[in-house]
């Protein structure tokens, strides 16, 4: 399995990284993307930017651990995740998940997996300008709530039993 990760300033090409995916490969048979894009609101009311900052090194591995536990998990040829940091503004992107796998289950479930994770487990600080004042964003407990769904690893399962 391809697996890319990388944690970037720059704006990423969504369309081309997730077909690099499956580009000359005849064994894929489903790619699944999500882009996460800022928007121009936060709580209902409208922002002029979003600046996140992360922990360099241990981002990289925190998400890696996690791509590796999506491998375990489901049949994957590929996976791709683009997190940027630094201001972002309103109708930009700022993360990529992509999944490829033969059968789309896998790929739908493998990208879910990985957003609920980036959201609750990447080392990932997000503050936001609002109004003139900036504000570090909490965590959310639905985030959580979707990121308990998937329980302990399988690894982890299969131990147990």
């Amino acid at each position: 399995m391809s697996a890319t990760v990388r944690i970037q300033r720059e704006p990423f090409d969504a369309a081309a990284e997730s077909a690099k995916l499956s580009r000359g490969r005849i064994d894929v048979g489903a790619v699944v993307t999500f882009t996460g894009i800022c928007r121009g609101d936060e709580a209902g009311q409208p922002i002029a930017a979003l600046t996140l900052e992360h922990y360099p090194g241990m981002a990289e591995q925190e998400i890696e651990r996690h791509v590796a536990e999506a491998q375990a998990r489901w049949p994957l040829k590929g996976v791709t995740v683009i997190h940027r940091h630094g201001r972002i503004e309103p109708g930009e992107d700022i993360v990529l998940v992509a999944t490829a796998s033969s059968h789309r289950e896998a790929a739908f479930a493998a990208a879910e997996f990985l957003m609920d994770f980036l959201k609750t487990r990447a080392p990932f600080w997000k503050q936001v300008e609002q109004g003139g004042t900036t504000n570090w964003v909490d965590a959310k407990r639905s985030d959580d709530d979707l990121a308990a769904r998937w329980g302990a690893s399988k690894k982890n399962h299969e131990a147990a039993e």
